[in-house]
């Protein structure tokens, strides 16, 4: 099996199989335009006075997610690894399996929301209601359509994801600012009341932990492009301008829109404003360039839990599970699971960068050359720890994982370092 055409899943990437700055921050850009991250944006705008509260937790929110995302981006150019090979390091051969599954699950629960989401608006779009004798047989054709369709980018693998990119940016940043020009003019014409924030559902620290949870698992996960960098630069500012910027200017979106509109997803923003046709590539061109990013993510997740190369049959089987959970509307609990990404995600990461830094000291040997232990329970005890400190303690959720994640992997992996390690291992300078 020729493993270049199947995206290096089990080995680091050469060299010789690095891409262009530009080709890599054309699909991390795709990729957080996603339309979630609106409706996060939404759920905070309503919470919070527009100036200066709101506009701190975005900034802050996605300071922390865009500095997460290139730290692991600095790691991941020079190992080559994706998050699962990494975390074989910190979690161990069999231990990486729980990695794997939380990664892969939530990744597959993302591409059910989704098609799920398209198929709801794609309805009312037309005019069909839930009231209506065909709307669920409507609604489950079109999720199946779209299910199939959204991965065939990723079936053809990183060039597929580049090419669609490059064409669904620029018209997602054109319709995000012709939306906001609209509703900066009703606005200030006056023609919409724009409501006063419900202040005290919130508390700082829950937005936050919101606005960083909306993508924690993309950021932890970004490792499996990042990888493909020519540089260590560019692989830190193709995360910036994806994490920090396009993540941050969604969030914004969803906010204004919350507050001007009442509705934090700029397709509905659109068609509120009788733009219907750019609400439909609105939201196609949306959900498309973070869907095929999604299943992508969750086909190497599954490809390391079977050790398999075959990354493209696992892109086909993610797809038909996020059918089925998208046939079961999870879309209906998005909150709830923003929270839970939110906590329980970053750790991994914490987890990652303390074996990297702090205990390997950099030094990674080739994957090849590499033998692990069946369990790392430095990384699992860290990992466990970190999340209950995280779900548990004060402030912002996900910088407390990660935080307690580093110190803790840190602490456990000098103690245990010879178990760490492995045997025989040839370091890599």
């Amino acid at each position: 099996m020729d493993i270049k055409n199947q995206d290096y899943p089990l080995s680091e990437v050469p060299l010789s199989g690095r891409k262009t700055v530009l080709s890599l921050s054309w699909i991390l850009m795709g990729f957080t335009l996603f339309t979630a991250t609106m409706f996060a944006g939404g759920q905070v705008g309503v919470a919070f006075p527009f100036w200066p509260d709101l506009i701190v937790i975005i900034f802050v929110g996605n300071v922390l997610l865009g500095g997460y995302a290139a730290l692991l981006a600095n790691l991941a150019f020079h190992t080559g690894l994706n998050t699962q090979l990494l975390a074989r390091f910190s979690f161990g051969h069999f231990g990486g399996a729980i990695v794997d599954l939380i990664l892969g699950l939530t990744q597959i629960g993302w591409y059910a929301w989704g098609i799920a989401i398209l198929a709801v608006y794609s309805l009312q779009m037309i005019g069909v209601t839930p009231d209506s004798a065909l709307y669920s047989s409507y609604l489950h054709c079109i999720i199946v359509f779209f299910g199939i369709a959204f991965c065939i980018t990723a079936y053809i693998g990183y060039r597929g994801l580049e090419v669609l990119s490059i064409v669904s940016v620029p018209l997602i940043l054109f319709f995000i600012g012709v939306s906001l020009y609209n509703s900066y003019e009703a606005s200030q014409n006056g023609a919409l009341s724009v409501p006063e924030p419900i202040t005290g559902v919130l508390s700082f620290g829950l937005a936050v932990t919101i606005i960083f949870g909306t993508f924690s698992s993309g950021a932890t996960q970004s490792t499996n492009w990042t990888r493909f960098a020519p540089s260590p630069r560019a692989a830190i500012w193709s995360s910036l301008l994806a994490f920090l910027i396009c993540n941050g200017l969604m969030t914004v979106v969803g906010a204004v829109g919350a507050l001007v509109y009442g509705e934090s997803d700029v397709v509905a923003v659109l068609l509120l404003q009788k733009l219907f046709w750019f609400g439909c590539l609105m939201l196609l061109m949306s959900l498309w360039t973070t869907q095929d990013n999604t299943i992508y993510n969750f086909s190497l997740a599954a490809c390391h839990l079977f050790r398999t190369n075959n990354r493209r049959l696992m892109t086909l089987v993610g797809a038909m599970i996020g059918i089925v959970l998208a046939l079961f509307r999870i879309d209906q609990h998005l909150l709830g699971f923003l929270l839970l990404l939110g906590t329980f995600i970053p750790p991994i990461g914490g987890v990652i960068i303390g074996d990297y830094f702090f205990v390997r000291k950099k030094r990674y040997p080739q994957m090849d050359q590499a033998r692990f232990s069946k369990v790392n329970i430095s990384g699992i005890a860290a990992y466990f720890i970190a999340c209950f400190i995280a779900y548990f303690s004060p402030g912002i959720a996900p910088v407390n994982g990660i935080v307690a994640a580093i110190i803790g992997y840190s602490l456990f992996g000098r103690i245990f370092k010879r178990r760490v390690m492995g045997e025989n291992n040839v370091p890599r300078s």
